[in-house]
């Protein structure tokens, strides 16, 4: 019988469960949809059930909206009628009814009746202060806290009132509140940041900017112990992308603390992904400086020559004694690490400074052999090799040998993606020969590669075949067009511009317009004319954003506005366009991710969350709370 009668309750209880669970879905549906006249009476079935004082409030809003003040108001007093102790939210509920009903100086009194029966209890504050937060009445959730902290003491409510001064823009008494909670607990500081960081996007004055730095410096020398001040400048400087000053404040903390060198490693690698070479540099060399015995010795140490070939190849390109120079750092550093598995990166780079940029293909070559010698090599990473030794033969102009060894990598990996960015390298090989049919052929399998990447790719040189090939009795303009891109792989920059000036002269109004255009911008940014460059790609943009090259140009505007021009909040809409216009690009999660670091510091008006936003939060919050 006993087990009966609990599986009798226990049927109750989940009817009863999967009730408020129709009602509520319902009545979220009805008020976001802005049909108060049938959200109401979901809602307050489900407050009915439920006692959860969020419904009772968004019913209360729905007769708000209705203008049934009186109904709501007689509500309102009947709950409050059968509460001991009485819950101060419910004047607060009648607070604003009254103030809806432009009844201000009532208003006031209710809220100020519900602030004096707040029981001397933290949680009571609470429930409190989010009830005035749900109607937006910032300035009493302030007042709220404050009053809380005189009765149970202060610090009780700095993360709350800090959020509180945020909302009413009170930038420097959120910083002082904010710097107590870390005073408190270092382990706070990923929190503070998080809640900074969303002040920060609805700052759009920067007076926050402005006072930030100013408070924290003073705390940090008012309070030197209070490590996590340190931590919390650093973050800021890292907002603002000043690796420099993020740096130099980490450097200085390893030097009291000595543990920072995880985090001086990340910002290394943080100012590298940026491109700042120069910065990237001087986190690896203070790492390096702290002696081979470091755990990060080895790290920093090959981290910073690749650091040095990207910035080469980024910056000085065709400057022949500073390539001389970084091919002796690679040299140190094979003598340093010996060649292995773990920096066959280092050899390809190095390989392709040797052969592209030096004119030294015949060392090119002999390195690249000599590590594919290494024991154990795994198929994958013997393809890597074996495929860049391949792209050396290319720019030697021995295409048969390339050939030949992008077959034998492809072979032997027919199961990774590898063999499919091989693929498609062969197939351009053919396309730069002219064998267009083929490689078209080879291209429109590769669009069904796992790589998105590599298929992206094959699609787009495949149409450029196909919709260029056809449009004329003759190949020529194809064939000078895959001329111009051969010499630009083999890094002939000056003949590839050449040509294409020829191809556009002479075949002025061919749909291959948007691909020179493209290819010049390519060019005159490995020549470090990126105003030109961007020129080229903005008429792209105006004109050709339909057609294939439509979000490739747009993102590469947008990285060269970004790292080149010093235009970031043109950057920043750029990015945004590739997001809303071209959601399948290859280049949307990127964009994405670039887009919110740049909107912290040029933030997009804010827009107003909908009403199920609202709702949602609104439960969560309560349910949080009780």
């Amino acid at each position: 019988m006993i087990l009966l009668f609990a599986g009798a309750i226990k049927g109750q209880q989940n009817a009863q469960q999967n009730q408020i669970q129709t009602q509520s879905n319902l009545a979220i549906q009805y008020y976001n949809a802005r049909d108060f006249e049938k959200a109401a009476p979901l809602l307050w079935g489900v407050y009915e059930l439920t006692k959860n004082s969020t419904y009772f409030r968004y019913y209360l809003d729905c007769l708000i909206q209705l203008q049934r003040f009186d109904e709501a108001i007689r509500q309102i007093q009947q709950e409050i009628k059968k509460q001991k102790p009485v819950k101060p939210e419910y004047y607060i509920h009648w607070g604003y009814v009254l103030k809806m009903q432009d009844k201000p100086i009532e208003s006031k009194q209710k809220y100020e009746e519900a602030i004096t029966i707040i029981a001397s209890n933290k949680n009571e504050y609470l429930v409190a202060a989010n009830a005035f937060l749900g109607w937006q009445e910032y300035e009493y959730a302030k007042n709220t806290y404050l009053q809380g902290e005189q009765v149970l003491g202060a610090g009780q409510f700095d993360f709350e009132l800090a959020r509180a001064y945020s909302y009413v823009r009170d930038y420097p008494n959120m910083m002082e509140k904010y710097l107590d909670v870390l005073k408190q607990s270092e382990q706070q500081l990923p929190r503070v940041e998080s809640s900074l960081a969303s002040a920060m996007r609805l700052d759009i004055d920067d007076e926050l900017l402005e006072s930030f730095r100013e408070q924290v410096l003073k705390r940090i020398q008012t309070n030197p112990d209070v490590i996590g001040y340190n931590r919390l400048l650093i973050w800021f400087f890292l907002q603002e992308g000043k690796f420099s000053n993020a740096l130099r404040q980490s450097i200085a903390l390893d030097k009291r603390t000595g543990t920072e060198d995880a985090q001086i490693t990340q910002l290394g690698q943080m100012a590298l992904n940026n491109k700042k070479y120069g910065d990237a540099i001087k986190a690896f060399d203070y790492l390096i400086g702290k002696g081979k015995d470091n755990p990060y010795y080895a790290l920093s140490f090959s981290s910073r020559i690749h650091t040095l070939y990207l910035q080469f190849v980024s910056e000085t390109p065709g400057d022949k004694v500073v390539g001389e120079q970084l091919a002796a750092r690679f040299a140190e550093g094979f003598g340093f690490f010996g060649m292995s598995p773990a920096n066959l990166n280092l050899v390809q780079e190095n390989a392709h400074l040797l052969a592209f940029y030096l004119d030294r293909s015949d060392d090119a070559i002999a390195l690249i052999n000599k590590a594919i010698e290494i024991p154990r090599l795994k198929p994958e990473e013997w393809g890597h090799l074996k495929s860049e030794l391949a792209d050396i033969y290319i720019f030697s102009n021995d295409p048969w040998e390339a050939t030949l060894l992008y077959s034998q990598v492809i072979d032997a990996n027919k199961n990774n993606s590898l063999g499919d960015d091989v693929k498609l390298k062969k197939a351009k090989l053919g396309y730069y020969m002219g064998n267009f049919a083929w490689a078209k052929a080879q291209l429109d399998v590769l669009k069904a590669s796992t790589s998105k990447l590599t298929a992206n790719d094959a699609m787009e040189l495949s149409l450029l075949i196909g919709n260029n090939l056809n449009l004329d009795t003759t190949a020529a303009p194809l064939e000078m067009f895959a001329r111009a891109d051969l010499l630009f792989f083999q890094n002939k920059n000056e003949l590839a511009m050449a040509t294409l000036d020829s191809l556009a002269e002479i075949y002025p109004y061919h749909s291959l317009v948007d691909d020179i255009l493209f290819r010049k911008a390519k060019i005159d940014i490995e020549k470090k004319k990126f105003a030109l460059a961007a020129e080229q790609l903005q008429k792209i943009v105006d004109g050709f954003s339909y057609d294939l090259l439509g979000d490739d140009a747009t993102f590469m505007l947008a990285e060269l506005c970004n790292f080149n021009l010093n235009e970031k909040e043109r950057a920043k809409n750029l990015y945004k366009e590739i997001i809303t216009r071209y959601p399948g690009s290859v280049f949307t999660e990127e964009s994405r991710s670039k887009y919110r670091e740049l909107r912290v510091i040029f933030p997009d008006i804010e827009q107003v969350p909908t009403n199920e936003e609202q709702f949602m939060n609104g439960v969560l919050k309560n349910e949080i709370n009780e």
